[in-house]
Parts: C-alpha cells; sequence; structure tokens
C-alpha cells in the first residue's frame, strides 16, 4: 500500500481548537531538516506519524476571514512545505521532485497533482503558490519561504513558520538565499542568480525591480549597469 493511502485509514483526523497550531510541524523539522536545509527523507519516510497529523490539522482547519494577513500566509506557506515533503515521502526514492508527475506545466507535471485536501478544497501545489499566496498577498519574499525539494530551492527551514515572527523569518530567508554562493553569486559588476528571480520578475516590481530587491539583503550593492546571469537551477533532490 502505497504512503499517500495509509494516513487516510490508520489516522484518525482530529481537529484543533487552536488556530495556527504549527508546532506539529516544527517538531518533523527539527527532527528530519538540518540547519542548513538537507532533509533526512530515507529516516522520514519510517516515520510519518507526526506528519500526517500536522496535514491532518491542515485539512480541518482551513483559513478563516477573521485570521491575520500573517496567519494566513503563514499557514499556506507551511502547507506547500510540508504536503511536497509528503509528495516526495509518497514516491521515495526518487532522484527529483520532477520524476513524479508529467513534463506538461500547468497540466500533469508534479505541480498539478490533486493530492492536497484542505477544507472542501482538492488542491495542488500550483493552487498553493499562485491562487492562494501570489493572488492574495504581494510578497516576494514568499519565493524563499516556498521550498520544492531541490538543490536550487532556498532552503528548508528547520523550523515552521508563524504569524507572530514571520516578517523576521522571511527577511532572515531572503538573506540567506542570496548570500550563499551555490545559489546566487551576487557582485557589483556580473551576478549570477538564481532562476527564480527570471520566473518571477514581475513579483519584484514592488520593490522597484529585482536588482532593488537584492540590495535590501545583500552587502555588495548593484547598480544599473550591473549585467545579471541566470544560474542553471539544480533540480536534484535537496537530501
Amino acid at each position: 500500500m502505497q504512503l499517500k493511502y495509509l494516513f487516510l485509514f490508520l489516522f484518525p483526523l482530529v481537529a484543533y481548537s487552536q488556530n495556527g497550531k504549527h508546532e506539529l510541524w516544527d517538531k518533523e523539522l527539527i527532527k528530519y531538516v538540518s540547519i542548513d536545509g538537507k532533509v533526512n527523507y530515507k529516516a522520514w519516510k519510517n516515520d510519518t506519524v507526526g506528519l500526517i497529523q500536522y496535514l491532518n490539522y491542515l485539512k480541518l482547519n482551513p483559513p478563516q476571514k477573521n485570521w491575520t494577513k500573517e496567519e494566513q500566509m503563514a499557514y499556506w506557506i507551511n502547507a506547500y512545505n510540508a504536503f511536497t515533503v509528503y509528495l516526495i515521502l509518497s514516491h521515495y526514492p526518487v532522484k527529483s521532485i520532477k520524476e513524479i508527475g508529467g513534463k506538461i506545466p500547468f497540466v500533469n507535471s508534479s505541480w498539478d497533482i490533486k493530492f492536497i485536501h484542505i477544507g472542501t478544497e482538492n488542491l495542488d501545489l500550483n493552487n498553493i503558490e499562485h491562487g492562494k499566496l501570489r493572488k492574495s498577498f504581494n510578497d516576494a519574499r514568499i519565493h524563499m519561504a516556498l521550498v520544492c525539494a531541490s538543490y536550487s530551492c532556498p532552503i528548508l527551514r528547520n523550523e515552521a513558520f508563524s504569524a507572530n515572527k514571520l516578517n523576521a523569518q522571511l527577511d532572515e530567508q531572503v538573506r540567506l538565499f542570496l548570500n550563499d554562493s551555490k545559489r546566487n553569486q551576487i557582485n557589483s559588476n556580473v551576478s549570477t542568480i538564481s532562476m527564480i528571480f527570471k520566473w518571477y520578475a514581475s513579483d519584484f516590481k514592488t520593490y522597484g525591480g529585482v536588482k532593488s530587491f537584492i540590495n535590501l539583503y545583500t552587502s555588495n550593492k548593484l547598480t544599473r549597469s550591473t549585467k545579471l546571469n541566470y544560474m542553471e537551477y539544480n533540480w536534484n533532490l535537496n537530501e
């Protein structure tokens, strides 16, 4: 029996009264994710009880209209990352998340599998990223918080995002990502940056563009004449 069916039969759904009970996710991240974002999928696959409990919490506690912006953002970022991990574990061992789905974006890729059940909605990862987060919140920092289980992604934070410290967490994620030479190489003459900045260039317009956004978080300042190159994206698993 595949992992993705186990929790439906073995683990009862229990609703939590607290809004934002992300400590369930916090405990899993502390156990299986290193400080530098490496994920121990092999060990995690053998201990999915905590993850499944958290996914059940998400299913029964969708964001409400009276939640703050920070509560909603933290919820959807955590949901995206937790369900991404779950997708990997359901098919592990795999070399890349891209092996799981098809090859046509927004049709049958790994990000288009409707395996996420939250409230009354059946969702895929694209629905969360583009429909819940990008559509509702004008905050490009989410691109440094969402993790696609790949080497070139921003690192998976080994703590859950929470409403009361979300801004600080997002800022730290951006700084870590931009100052990691394996993912971005920033200098004033020529910078080689993540493909994320090319794919989602429009999201950075509210900051004055990609260069202005980068300058908020790095000591090496880019100028109008700084040439931007883009680093080839490495889709190998972040384990």
